[in-house]
């Protein structure tokens, strides 16, 4: 037993060990450059799908086993850590850093929801159109992060004002009335110490969510005890689930709308970005990837399984009463009540726009209106005002030139004090450099540096067109067969691998079978980096799944359930898209000049 419990804890060590020992005949047995690329390529996918060390450290060996090998100099496996997309990514960190210090997320979600009314369907559309419209521009991790705490006091209040009115209900039906249980129309104000405390927690976010819930369901039964009620088993079972109901349906719609949301824009997602940078490497003359290109593409999809997922998410759990979710113009229940309250104070909290949140505001909307209109191909965009260098400026242009302002523009403004003079503050900018690298993701950064030196070693050492020639039998198969296996293999593999290493591990695989079926690379590759983001199963498959689960109200096979429809769901639209409104935008149907030209007898149906 000792043996298996030392095992046990170097287990991780063992890992790293045997992956390095076990494959260590590849290179040996076969002395070719492309058997020493595949050694350095299984090693590191095995330690990103495993990841018995962190994922960017993994990411660095390339840079250690490429020279060695003798594959690439040691300075043209640097470069490869460090291109366009991470000045893509500072600038877009910079925007994210300012929304989050001045709280502008927080506004624009509270407003969407407060748009959107209290109905109890359209409460969750609100919460999952706000969360995906934050996620993308801001990471799927920060935009949970940043909704489920709203979300959980409106879950909370829901549920405090339900059980009040169902005791009021009772009180009344046994002809006797209880002046501490009756609900007045701001449901939300407790009179005495103990529920002001608890409403104090529930606004302010109290981290011990779990203590919390007990809580809530011990007054519920607590109170129906008062009313000298019969035992009903059913009758409170129904409710309990009903109550469970709420909260598992207002916590998955966080999770799932934070990664649909990331769908839609180069930068919301980290699994996009790479894809595009990997992209616009190997494919250098193609400038058909850019902002706008894949807004277009990708809002379509995002919506419909938004919608879809909404859906999906009301039947399995609330049942899907289609009469009642559309209604409007009715007298609001309870918990519309205790919804419209506590939306409604914490917007109040945040008080008046500020400047900071304003100046943020504009160059949000300007870095925006940069990235749309810089190439949006059916008319010249401002790029042509520099067609003597063409190509020279990137989205990443855009967004460092963004970016660099939010560390040039100041903080405060000059105010005036009732004697006329000016009040001078010190001199401190929207952000600060502790500010962004607190919130800068370096881990991802490294790591698609990695993807990207594995790429190029694979390409110098002729490993990528060995594996083209190995794939080209797949031409047989029907295209749509080709795609969607292609789909599902990335799908199931994301939801064990993080989303980053799972794309880093198969653009350069998909990209070599593309080319050896004589297909358009962007058939194969835009779905394919679309299905890497949804991992929707586990707890573990992101990081936004992992907050949401945290708050204890969700089972992992509550996850299972609700991820396995909208997994299947999100491969459905994908390929619904890529055979239709996309072939058009990318010719999809025609190989391409850009696209290097091997050899093939393909006899795919297109």
């Amino acid at each position: 037993m000792k043996f298996l419990s030392y095992l046990l804890a170097y287990r991780r060590f063992l890992l790293i060990v045997l992956t390095l020992l076990l494959l260590l005949p590849l290179p040996l047995i076969i002395k070719t450059k492309e058997a020493e690329c595949a050694y350095t390529l299984f090693v590191v996918a095995i330690l990103w799908l495993a990841e018995p060390m962190p994922l960017a450290v993994s990411a660095l060996l390339p840079a250690v086993m490429f020279p060695l090998f003798g594959i690439m100099e040691s300075k043209q496996v640097a470069s490869a850590y460090f291109k366009d997309f991470h000045l893509l990514l500072i600038g877009v960190i910079c925007l994210a850093t300012s929304i989050e210090k001045w709280n502008l997320h927080k506004r624009m979600a509270l407003r969407m929801v407060m748009l959107v009314g209290v109905n109890p369907a359209w409460l969750v559309l609100g919460f999952m159109v706000s969360c995906a419209f934050l996620s993308m521009w801001l990471s799927n991790t920060s935009a949970a992060a940043m909704v489920m705490p709203i979300v959980e006091a409106v879950a909370q209040q829901i549920t405090k004002a339900e059980t009040e009115a169902d005791a009021l209900e009772m009180s009344c039906s046994n002809g006797s009335i209880n002046p501490t249980l009756e609900l007045d129309e701001n449901i939300g104000e407790c009179e005495c110490s103990d529920c002001k405390e608890k409403e104090k927690q529930v606004n302010g976010y109290d981290n011990d969510v779990a203590s919390t819930v007990c809580t809530i369901e011990k007054e519920y039964e607590k109170e129906k005890e008062q009313q000298n009620l019969p035992p009903a088993e059913a009758g409170r079972k129904n409710k309990e689930d009903k109550y469970n109901g709420i909260f598992k349906v207002m916590c998955l719609c966080v999770a799932y709308s934070a990664t649909i949301g990331g769908l839609t824009t180069i930068t919301g997602t980290s699994t996009n970005l790479i894809f595009a940078e990997h992209f616009n490497t190997r494919y250098p003359a193609c400038q058909c990837i850019n902002f706008g290109s894949w807004f277009i593409l990708s809002i379509p999809i995002a919506v419909i399984i938004l919608l879809f997922s909404w859906i999906w998410l009301q039947w399995i759990f609330l049942g899907f009463d289609f009469k009642n979710m559309l209604k409007c113009g009715k007298k609001k229940t309870a918990r519309e009540e205790a919804s419209a309250q506590v939306i409604q104070k914490e917007y109040k909290k945040l008080g008046p726009i500020s400047y900071p949140e304003i100046v943020t505001l504009v160059l949000f909307i300007l870095m925006t209106l940069l990235w749309f209109t810089r190439d949006p191909g059916f008319i010249p965009g401002w790029s042509s005002l520099f067609s003597k260098y063409k190509g020279y400026a990137t989205d990443s242009t855009t967004a460092l030139v963004i970016g660099l302002l939010f560390f040039i523009i100041p903080a405060k403004t000059l105010t005036r004090t009732s004697n006329g003079e000016n009040t001078v503050f010190g001199y401190t900018p929207l952000i600060t450099w502790k500010e962004f690298q607190s919130c800068m993701p370096w881990e991802i950064a490294i790591l698609v540096g990695g993807g990207f030196a594995l790429a190029d070693g694979c390409e110098v050492s002729k490993l990528s067109e060995w594996v083209a020639s190995k794939l080209t039998p797949l031409g047989s198969l029907p295209l749509w067969l080709v795609i969607l296996i292609s789909c599902l293999i990335v799908t199931s593999v994301t939801e064990l691998a993080s989303n980053p290493a799972t794309i880093t591990i198969f653009l350069p695989i998909l990209s070599p079978l593309a080319e050896a079926i004589h297909v358009n690379p962007l058939f194969i590759l835009i779905p394919a980096t679309l299905c890497t983001s949804f991992a929707f199963l586990l707890p573990v498959a992101n990081p936004a799944n992992a907050i949401v689960f945290s708050y204890g109200h969700l089972t992992v096979m509550d996850m299972v359930k609700a991820g396995l429809g909208i997994n299947i769901i999100g491969v459905a639209v994908v390929m619904l898209a890529v055979m239709t409104w996309i072939v058009p935008m990318f010719d999809l149907y025609t190989y391409p000049s850009w696209a290097l030209n091997i050899p093939s007898t393909n006899s795919t149906g297109l």
